[in-house]
């Protein structure tokens, strides 16, 4: 089996959620597996002295733009919720759970906590919002606010993200493939290429 694409994004990333379309996208063409790792982006900017886009001058008014933009050309749902940005600890650690016992289920749930996020609006940072997503795939309430307080499962997506980091992942969403990273949405063309040419 080839070896997989490793997907890493915030929750409370446009561009993470972008990027999750044409991913999947790239790994159907390819025969690609593709490992989704929500991380906490927050840690990432403390590394780079980077803050979130829509707090820069003149960067964020540009990017709420692009984003609007991009939803229209990607033919995606796109809503720019308030409140943004927000805190995703409890939809990583709910993803990193269902993940250890079921991939698929744990991407299923990413791509519906996207959708309702900034597809629909609805703030996901709460364990109740995060329960009301998860409901629909069959995760019970019950399971999602002992998960998202479990002291094990908090101390796990704080390893994950720093492994991340420490991986060079400086953004959402961060694309490695055969030892290869690259950053943001707008380089996933280069990962087709990178994949198709076996480097360069």
């Amino acid at each position: 089996m080839p070896d997989p694409i490793d997907f890493y994004f915030d929750f409370s990333s446009p561009y993470g959620y972008f990027g999750s379309f044409k991913v999947e996208n790239i790994a159907r063409r390819f025969e690609r597996p593709v490992n989704w790792h929500p991380i906490l982006i927050g840690a990432a900017f403390q590394e780079t002295g980077n803050k979130p886009l829509i707090h820069q001058p003149l960067k964020g008014e540009y990017c709420a733009n692009d984003w609007a933009r991009m939803g229209r050309f990607m033919d995606v749902p796109w809503v720019l919720p308030d409140p943004f940005p927000i805190a995703t600890h409890n939809a990583a650690r709910l993803f990193y759970k269902l993940d250890g016992r079921d991939p698929g289920l744990a991407k299923k749930f990413a791509i519906a906590a996207f959708h309702a996020y900034f597809g629909e609006g609805r703030d996901i940072t709460g364990a109740q919002a995060v329960a009301e997503v998860a409901a629909p795939l069959g995760v019970e309430a019950e399971e999602v606010h002992a998960t998202v307080q479990d002291p094990a499962v908090k101390e796990d997506l704080k390893r994950r993200t720093a492994e991340a980091i420490g991986r060079g992942v400086i953004g959402s969403p961060f694309v490695i493939v055969d030892g290869e990273g690259f950053w943001g949405s707008d380089r996933l063309w280069m990962v087709k290429k990178w994949i198709q040419k076996g480097g360069w």
